[in-house]
């Protein structure tokens, strides 16, 4: 009587087991595994492309809600300062936590924020730079500018013009507003600058922050704050509240503290940032190695 029991059964169930524990294994070294250099920028990058081939009422829409939105940074920071003793040691560094409250509902909302994309979009340029692409980013930054200061200007008309902010709250707001366009044109700018690198700073760690995302946006806001720096569309709000209510001219709001704001803005998150990580990833990109590699 032939037997037909199969041979080699356990050798083959050893088999299985180790390739499952090899999946295992994979799986758990893929998700420990930081991502390199050569990754985020290509995940930037991508996103880049994307946003440069957004339609106009996209980015003018998001751009507006993200001028809008902003306004909770400087509206958390009044509010903290208004209820704080001012006396207390450290009540100014508690005060600038608020500072983080809008950019982390643009940030997490996927809205246009004009900073954000002196990195994101300058990458493809920078990769693969063409008119097409030079162009393409030009009108993206105008259109999201505008649309940032648009945003403002509603945010800054809505709590400058009418009496949704209590006496004291108004006054902390007011305070505040005259202490962000005060700098001067040439002190403006150089505060602008480590603004700039801060937000590049964030949209470069998203891809790897995962589950730190929070804090990582919160944090680095946080010491734009703290460091007395200077971002020209939550200071946008700043100014346009002013205007509205007749306490800073045209002039001097322009040429004193947003075009050098926006200069410095752009020269930390392009000029400095975005330069930086390109030169760290140049020759991988260009080589085409470096694609599974961590960092």
């Amino acid at each position: 009587m032939t037997n037909d029991i199969p041979k080699n059964n356990g050798t083959e169930e050893t088999g299985q087991g180790d390739a499952v524990r090899h999946e295992k294994e994979e799986a758990f070294v893929s998700d420990a595994t930081r991502l390199s250099a050569r990754l985020i920028y290509e995940v930037i990058r991508r996103d880049g492309e994307e946003e440069l081939r957004r339609p106009v009422p996209s980015l003018v829409w998001s751009g507006i809600a993200a001028g809008i939105l902003i306004s909770l940074s400087v509206l958390g920071e009044s509010i903290l300062r208004t209820h704080l003793n001012s006396d207390l040691p450290g009540s100014f560094l508690v005060e600038n936590m608020g500072y983080t409250l809008g950019f982390i509902v643009v940030i997490f909302g996927r809205m246009q924020l004009f900073t954000e994309n002196t990195l994101t979009t300058v990458l493809p340029v920078i990769a693969r730079p063409d008119r097409a692409k030079i162009v393409a980013m030009v009108r993206l930054w105008t259109i999201v500018l505008a649309a940032n200061v648009a945003g403002a200007f509603i945010a800054a008309s809505f709590l400058g013009l009418t009496e949704v902010l209590g006496p004291d709250l108004r006054q902390s707001f007011t305070e505040l507003s005259h202490h962000a366009v005060g700098f001067g044109a040439y002190e403006g700018f150089i505060r602008a600058i480590p603004a700039g690198v801060l937000i590049a700073a964030v949209v470069w760690m998203m891809p790897s922050a995962q589950g730190n995302a929070f804090f990582t946006v919160f944090a680095f806001t946080w010491l734009i704050a703290a460091g007395d720096f200077a971002h020209v569309v939550a200071g946008s709000v700043e100014m346009a509240f002013l205007l509205v209510r007749l306490e800073l001219g045209i002039v001097p709001a322009l040429l004193e503290f947003f075009l050098p704001v926006l200069a410095g803005n752009v020269v930390g998150g392009t000029a400095i940032f975005a330069l930086m990580a390109w030169g760290q990833v140049r020759n991988e990109v260009e080589h085409g190695t470096g694609q599974n590699e961590s960092s």
